[in-house]
């Protein structure tokens, strides 16, 4: 069986799972599928109205177009990352090292396990020429948010440098896992050994960073 034939029988099983009474839950979560295992290219309304079972003017009531589809994905995207910093960053049992230790690398994880939906969440699709619509803008601002609350957290606790401002400092720790997610992704790097020590030279180079100011 070929690999198109195989996706599109698991997005056949995954829809009969799927019942009308949340119609846009149905949707979204076929998108999700068909984005995941298909790519951007699979998606249209009318596709995914064909496999949820239902008319395309249905789908249309709850996106008026593919770039609001998009959108909703891309937002459930940021909210699926979110929870997963929220909870590294609230567990008690671990040292604040080792919680910026996982979520360095639980940020690559989660970006190389999703490429498709990694893509369309930081990729010009939907972010050039103002692509984004309030959906996507409330799940994602927050979710980068987020990421400086945590800095900001690390650096009051000396785990980070407190020499430059929380908000520089997470955009330059986030431009570094992204960089390094996009390597994998993109296939120029495909040896996980390679990513972890990649990781763990991004968690050193900012914890030893501290080490340094405080010896000087």
């Amino acid at each position: 069986m070929s690999k198109t034939k195989k996706n599109n029988t698991d997005i056949k099983k995954d829809k009969a799972s799927y019942h009308h009474g949340d119609l846009y839950s149905s949707l979204l979560k076929i998108a999700t599928t068909m984005l995941n295992k298909q790519g951007i290219d699979s998606l249209s309304l009318r596709k995914i109205a064909e496999n949820v079972g239902v008319s395309r003017t249905a789908a249309y009531h709850h996106f008026k177009d593919k770039n609001d589809l998009l959108c909703a994905i891309a937002a459930q995207g940021f909210n699926q990352w979110q929870k997963q910093a929220e909870k590294i960053f609230t567990n008690n049992e671990a040292s604040k090292e080792q919680q910026y230790r996982d979520f360095v690398y639980g940020y690559i994880h989660f970006a190389t396990s999703n490429p498709n939906l990694y893509d369309l969440m930081f990729g010009r699709t939907i972010w050039k020429d103002h692509g984004s619509n309030e959906t996507l803008r409330l799940a994602a601002f927050p979710s980068f948010d987020f990421q400086v609350k945590m800095t900001k957290h690390w650096q009051e606790t000396t785990l980070l440098p407190n020499t430059e401002s929380s908000l520089r400092l997470a955009q330059v720790i986030w431009g570094t896992l992204h960089g390094i997610a996009k390597l994998m992704i993109d296939g120029v790097y495909t040896d996980n050994s390679s990513v972890d020590e990649m990781c763990e030279c991004a968690v050193n180079l900012f914890l030893s960073s501290v080490q340094r100011s405080n010896i000087s």
